[in-house]
């Protein structure tokens, strides 16, 4: 357990020593982005707009026992981007990226491309790991803002179902209790969650082991272990941010 620790401490703190240094391979990481985000984009829209419509759904008899119905706008504002709108974006991002980046690096490590780039003259974790761990952490943010205003959507689709609110006025009510610090704690944890989905993939598949048997654990661990990190930041991230509303 110690000598894995510690293989993933020199994994990550290389990261960030070739991260400051030249060359910077600026294409592939834009191809990469684009990647992480086409891999996710028609899940992550589905997924939004139903957590949208099922939480106002679900959230209206409560609200409806106070005669409090005026404020379903904000409660779904709210709950998206503190805390769903991150969480749906990581999970399902670890799930479709994480796996997909586990098994084509563990791929390419099966088939030796890896030690070929090595021979080449080429660094392969400065065009493998740091290209697509950049990505991720780019990327899974801005995923999490689309993954909010489409879960808003689908929450106006229920609202002006059952009381004929317009859109502008539904956008006021759930925007107006927003504050600086929904917005910055979703945003930082969108980039850690990014961050580790990207790490975590890269870190399976690059030290997968031989043969086809290894690519498939390589993208099994990347989902699994992505998942449960994702879940245990979320909960420090949230009882930092408590502490900070207090």
């Amino acid at each position: 357990m110690f000598l894995e620790i510690y293989r993933v401490h020199i994994f990550v703190m290389k990261f960030f020593k070739e991260f400051l240094f030249p060359p910077y391979e600026g294409k592939e990481v834009l191809r990469q982005c684009y990647q992480v985000g086409y891999r996710s984009l028609a899940l992550i829209s589905l997924t939004g707009f139903i957590t949208g419509i099922v939480f106002a759904k679900q959230s209206r008899p409560s609200l409806a026992e106070f005669g409090a119905t005026s404020w379903l706008p904000s409660l779904v504002g709210i709950a998206l981007l503190r805390t769903l709108a991150p969480l749906l974006t990581g999970l399902i991002s670890a799930g479709k990226v994480g796996s997909s980046i586990g098994a084509e690096l563990g791929s390419m490590k099966v088939t030796e491309q890896i030690d070929a780039m090595e021979v080449s003259a080429t660094n392969p974790y400065k065009f493998l790991v740091i290209t697509r761990v950049l990505a991720t952490t780019i990327t899974i943010p801005i995923l999490t803002f689309y993954t909010a205003l489409v879960g808003l959507l689908g929450g106006f689709l229920n609202v002006t179902l059952a009381e004929s609110t317009s859109f502008s006025a539904y956008l006021q009510t759930a925007l107006d209790s927003i504050t600086f610090l929904d917005i910055t704690a979703s945003t930082l944890k969108a980039i850690v969650f990014g961050f580790t989905i990207g790490m975590v993939g890269c870190y399976q598949g690059y030290n997968s082991s031989k043969g086809t048997e290894g690519v498939g654990k390589a993208a099994n661990s990347a989902v699994v272990i992505g998942m449960f990190l994702i879940f245990i930041e979320e909960v420090i991230a949230t009882q930092i941010t408590f502490l900070f509303r207090t």
